[in-house]
């Protein structure tokens, strides 16, 4: 049961850090997109590109940082 227990909790870390880092990555990428003046379709690219980056990573630390915590008993 406890195994089980720490998978849901890792996996629901990754899915919540991929969800928090795609909306940060999506405004970052869309601000930079403007600010950088990327032309036509590039944009598109350049905003999901930053987006799915910065899924990854949020998602990837916040389910280490769950799977660091769920060997922890208190």
């Amino acid at each position: 049961m406890a195994r089980d227990s720490c998978l849901a909790r890792v996996t629901a870390g990754v899915a919540v850090g991929g969800a928090l880092g795609g909306a940060v990555g999506a405004v970052y990428g869309t601000y930079e997109a403007i600010r950088y003046k990327v032309l036509g379709l590039l944009k598109i690219r350049y905003i999901g590109q930053t987006t799915l980056g910065s899924a990854a990573i949020f998602g990837l630390f916040l389910g280490a940082g769950s799977l660091i915590h769920c060997g922890k008993s208190y």
